[in-house]
């Protein structure tokens, strides 16, 4: 049954809702960075995203940066965006994917202009912008319309238990009516088989296995003598009792719930478009990379169980961090905006545990800063598949 809940949320233009109201100033590339940061320096109050790349891209590696700097824009979390980059044809593509939203969008070139005019400019829209975002009212929503993303990440044997179990019960009582995603496809390496069957149909499945082979093959054509030890599991895995990826995917696949089925296979930053349900997406394991690409997605809400601890925020979309670990609860509660380590003591169940991240969730919506808004984690990394030209 869905939840039946109601949030005070931004009902955008297109009809999305947001929970957060950005005015973002975006870079195109690593060289407008500087320009960018001296925007949001003259008008405190817009969100500046510097990121490292954008240059001599091509091919897919090029597609997947303008859906993620389009994406980004687009997010029903932002309100209205300012644009910078070197130069103006792909400045005006990212400002064009933005404009299909509806909502407040311009571009600055800085070639045969400079920093200095170009971020003048630009800060006297970027000014206007966010006195427009100071009017635009909460409504009330349909918890059913929040985008809600989901990735562990330094997990541990509470993890599977407890974290990642509570995430999976609001993901079956969402996905009656409402939107989710997960992936962290190397994560889900000797669980896969139980992937596959909650694949809806034998399409998605399909889709589903060539995204993990491609991972697969990649892995294993760039071995070279060597292997992913380190990389997967992590050595925070292993010091909290994960010795193998098989083991860290069977606790990651417990936050897709036990009877939701996923209705597709997106490509990273891909948003999607075939209504209510439980998506899949091709993403990196990597905790910022992923959720930057769940956020250019569209995701405004993201559920991150955690075993040893992970302080990984968003500054697009609120990231919420849960643990079963009492450990990681002593010792990181700055980090941590839902402690479920009750389950592991058989205080309280997995359902009730559930509950409980709805309701957070919920304030969540209505405005109440996670853990990671309040100490300032804005991690924006961009996903790069290849070298530069």
């Amino acid at each position: 049954m869905a939840i039946n809940r109601k949030v005070m949320a931004y009902r955008r233009a297109n009809g999305k809702v947001g929970v957060r109201n950005h005015v973002i100033i975006l870079p195109v590339d690593d060289i407008s960075n500087a320009c960018v940061e001296k925007v949001a320096a003259m008008v405190p109050g817009t969100l500046p995203l510097p990121h490292a790349y954008g240059r001599l891209q091509f091919g897919e590696d090029l597609d997947l940066h303008f859906r993620t700097m389009i994406g980004t824009g687009r997010n029903p979390n932002v309100a209205a965006v300012i644009v910078i980059g070197i130069e103006p044809g792909w400045t005006q593509k990212i400002v064009d994917g933005i404009k299909e939203t509806g909502k407040p969008v311009q571009g600055f070139a800085i070639e045969r202009r400079g920093d200095l005019q170009t971020a003048c400019d630009a800060a006297r829209v970027a000014q206007k912008f966010l006195q427009d975002a100071s009017e635009i009212q909460r409504t009330q929503c349909d918890f059913k319309d929040l985008y809600i993303t989901v990735k562990c990440g330094e997990s541990d044997t509470t993890t599977g238990l407890s974290s990642c179990p509570t995430v999976g019960n609001v993901i079956d009582k969402h996905c009656d009516a409402g939107f989710a995603s997960f992936g962290e496809t190397s994560e889900l390496t000797g669980g896969e088989h139980i992937v596959k069957a909650k694949a809806a149909n034998k399409e998605v499945e399909a889709k589903f296995t060539a995204m993990f082979d491609d991972y697969q093959k990649l892995v294993f054509d760039q071995k070279a003598g060597t292997d992913l030890s380190e990389s997967q599991p992590t050595k925070g895995n292993i010091i909290g009792g994960l010795t193998t990826i098989e083991e860290k995917a069977l606790g990651n696949i417990e936050k897709l719930g036990k009877r939701t089925k996923f209705i597709d296979a997106l490509k990273p930053a891909e948003e999607p478009k075939k209504g209510p349900g439980l998506y899949f997406m091709d993403t990196s394991s990597a905790a910022a990379e992923a959720v930057t690409l769940w956020m250019a997605s569209g995701g405004v809400i993201h559920l991150f169980p955690t075993g040893q601890g992970n302080v990984i925020g968003n500054p697009v979309e609120p990231v919420i961090k849960l643990t079963g670990n009492p450990i990681t609860v002593k010792t990181m509660s700055e980090h941590i905006d839902q402690d479920v380590s009750a389950i592991l003591r058989g205080e309280m169940t997995i359902d009730e545990a559930g509950d409980q991240l709805i309701e957070i969730i919920t304030r969540t919506a209505n405005g109440r800063l996670t853990c990671a808004e309040a100490l300032g984690h804005k991690e924006y990394v961009m996903t790069k598949l290849y070298r530069s030209a």
